[in-house]
């Protein structure tokens, strides 16, 4: 079968989708499917938004057995989308020639060609909502329209149903490599005492600033702990500066491709993303989400494994969920959580979308 997505982004660049379709796009080439991917072509990659895992990846032709396609589609304006469909027109024998179109989020990219093949199935998956606000009307009706013109959809998250008013056909929560990751060393005492990691990009919606305030106030109460920041962002040079102003412990890294993979080293995890939280699960390590808004606490407080980890609205009640875990007043469910999280691997996940397109 010939399986074409459509993502905004797409590896090199870092990111809970990118790596998702990375993910399941070399597991179906894997399985013998030719796997095609249109997406953005990278901007500046030395901006805060666009931002490589490697210099040397390709950025076209094939990565993992997928192909790549990128279009121009310019700068973020009311002409971008007609830019799209124009690059998009130019790639139409892709278009038609797949078996299965699956759309992450970017629906309105298919929107045109939806009309043209209208017997052609589509899919899509709703991997979340509008950055940092509470999505708008304008934002549900898109939402609507992809589920109606989709004749299915993935949702990542139970708060979707309750926001956007989705029906999902499978709900998820991203998913872990079980065999990459989940060795006895997860379980050593090697980890770095008193060391927390931070992934994620520094944004207002990923906490970043309320977990530097939050070691703060545990500095002026006599306990200190050292932050590595893995990310980058608009808030990356206020948060040198408040870590500098308060005397912090915090080395910023910048974006990195394996972060990852270095969960493992730290005692404690600050993460508010579903991709980030699992890793840190299946490396069974306590986890500190934070959210800033009634859609963002939907999001921690809905997902099956909010109780086994600790969720906060602030600095004050960050700080004091810290204090309580380092003083053995309290006890995160790490078990709990790998228990969980552990069966949640991408070759599950692959076998979910398989289902949903109804492929053996």
């Amino acid at each position: 079968m010939t399986i074409l997505f459509f993502a905004r982004r797409f590896y090199p660049e870092i990111g809970g989708v990118e790596k998702h379709v990375l993910e399941i796009g070399k597991r179906l080439v894997k399985k013998g499917h030719r796997v095609a991917v249109i997406t953005e072509l990278e901007k500046n990659t030395n901006g805060l938004d666009y931002h490589l895992d490697s210099r040397s990846a390709r950025l076209t032709g094939k990565i993992g057995g997928i192909e790549i396609y990128r279009i121009n589609a310019g700068k973020d304006d009311w002409f971008k989308k007609f830019r799209i469909w124009k690059e998009l027109w130019r790639l139409r024998k892709i278009v038609l020639n797949a078996d299965v179109i699956h759309c992450h989020d970017v629906f309105f990219w298919y929107l045109p060609f939806k009309i043209l093949y209208f017997t052609k199935n589509v899919y899509t998956t709703f991997h979340g909502y509008e950055g940092n606000f509470i999505p708008k009307e304008k934002a549900i009706i898109m939402h609507k329209i992809a589920e109606v013109l989709s004749k299915g959809n993935i949702c990542v998250g139970d708060f979707l149903k309750k926001w956007y008013g989705t029906k999902p056909t499978f709900v998820i929560y991203g998913a872990v490599d079980f065999k990459k990751n989940v060795t006895e060393e997860f379980n050593s005492t090697l980890a770095k005492i008193n060391r927390v990691i931070f992934l994620g990009r520094l944004e207002e919606e990923t906490g970043i600033l309320e977990y530097l305030k939050a070691l703060s106030i545990l500095k002026q109460r006599g306990t200190n702990l050292a932050l590595d920041v893995y990310g980058d962002g608009s808030l990356k040079a206020e948060s040198i500066n408040y870590s500098k102003e308060h005397g912090l412990s915090v080395n910023f890294k910048g974006f990195v491709g394996n972060a990852s993979e270095m969960i493992k080293d730290y005692e404690y995890v600050f993460c508010s993303r579903y991709l980030g939280i699992l890793e840190a699960m299946i490396c069974s390590k306590p986890v500190f989400a934070q959210y800033n808004n009634d859609i963002k606490e939907d999001y921690l407080k809905m997902a099956p494994f909010a109780p086994f980890i600790s969720i906060s609205r602030d600095e004050k009640e960050i700080a004091a969920s810290l204090k309580n875990v380092i003083s053995g007043k309290s006890k995160l469910n790490t078990d709990g959580a790998y228990g969980w999280v552990k069966d949640k691997t991408w070759e599950n996940l692959v076998n979910v979308y398989l289902k949903l397109w109804s492929i053996s």
